[in-house]
């Protein structure tokens, strides 16, 4: 099995992803948009997280279908980036129609980046709702990942976060890909070393090739050195890694409800520790809607398996390809450990 053309989650056909940042700021958004309303649920694992227009993606509430999916940056300032994206979908004509009115759906899920070194003091008017005008219109199938939209301003516990996005042609046909917004609380390397925990999913070259290191660090003193989690940031509401899942395989909102707690184990085999109280890790996924299951359980539970694995290659790639800025509080992963 191997990723798509772009190896990115547009390798979904009918998909395109559009970013915005502030630099002032440094934060961002990207906006997910499919061509036509699309089935859609969630699945949140972490303990904090900041999200619009959520509770309707249960599979026992009445929408059945979204416009776009909203990743921001901002902590709760940045839900108004929702309002953007929104607003310019009416204006494009695409929504849900309600006798004369049309509302677009665009539910929302938000990173906490207001303590990285950027200029917040917006008074009255956040960037965010302008930025999630920008997302929607710098719409593609091609798009920028590391340094971009909601991971332009993202951090880990030790290096500079990022958006990351992966894809994988499933077994019997369809396409599953990632698109990952990484903030998180934990690391995305094994202790200080520059070795990636998901390295065992990785294709290819895809974020440095290192694989995993020929001997643990700290298996010749304690297993705790390799899981140390050093000096750790517990102040609350201050992380998040949020993404999105999506396939051309036929969903209902229960199953895709199933395929995102499915898909969080690849933040679990990517990040360590996830899923805190301090996170609000969360995941969205996404049917296009294009392709019929045949064998619609075993395709369901290999749709779950494959999308957690292109989530820990998504999240790899986000940091592994994260650009220096002036002004960081945490270096690069290439500044830390070289290309």
């Amino acid at each position: 099995m191997t990723p798509g053309l772009r190896n990115l989650i547009s390798d979904v056909p009918g998909l395109k992803v559009g970013n915005a940042h502030c630099e002032k700021t440094r934060s961002g958004v990207t906006v997910l948009i499919p061509d036509q309303q699309a089935v859609a649920s969630v699945a949140i694992m972490g303990g904090a997280p900041g999200t619009r227009d959520v509770a309707l993606l249960e599979p026992e509430q009445t929408v059945n279908a979204i416009d776009a999916l909203v990743l921001a940056g901002g902590s709760a300032y940045g839900l108004d980036a929702g309002s953007g994206a929104q607003v310019r979908l009416a204006e494009l004509g695409k929504g849900f129609a309600v006798g004369s009115a049309i509302i677009p759906i665009t539910p929302t899920a938000i990173l906490f980046d207001l303590l990285n070194g950027g200029d917040k003091s917006w008074g009255r008017n956040p960037v965010y709702r302008d930025m999630g005008i920008d997302a929607v219109d710098n719409a593609g199938i091609d798009f920028e990942i590391g340094t971009a939209g909601a991971g332009f301003g993202a951090t880990t516990a030790d290096l500079k976060g990022g958006l990351g996005s992966a894809s994988l042609q499933l077994p019997r046909g369809g396409t599953v890909g990632s698109l990952i917004a990484v903030n998180a609380l934990g690391r995305t390397t094994i202790g200080d070393t520059p070795y990636f925990w998901a390295a065992p999913s990785e294709y290819k070259e895809e974020f440095g090739g290192r694989g995993w290191p020929s001997k643990m660090p700290g298996m010749d003193k304690t297993v705790q050195t390799k899981y140390s989690l050093g000096t750790i940031d517990l102040s609350p509401n201050t992380n998040t890694t949020i993404g999105i899942v999506a396939t051309d395989l036929i969903l209902a909102k229960s199953e895709a409800k199933r395929v995102a707690t499915a898909a969080h184990d690849g933040f679990a085999r990517a990040l360590w520790p996830a899923h805190t109280p301090m996170d609000g890790d969360l995941l969205f996924v996404l049917s296009t809607g294009k392709r019929a299951m045949n064998d619609p359980l075993v395709e369901l539970l290999e749709l779950g398996a494959y999308a957690a694995q292109t989530v820990s290659r998504a999240i790899a790639r986000g940091v592994y390809c994260a650009s220096e800025r002036d002004g960081d509080t945490v270096p690069t992963w290439k500044k830390a450990h070289g290309s």
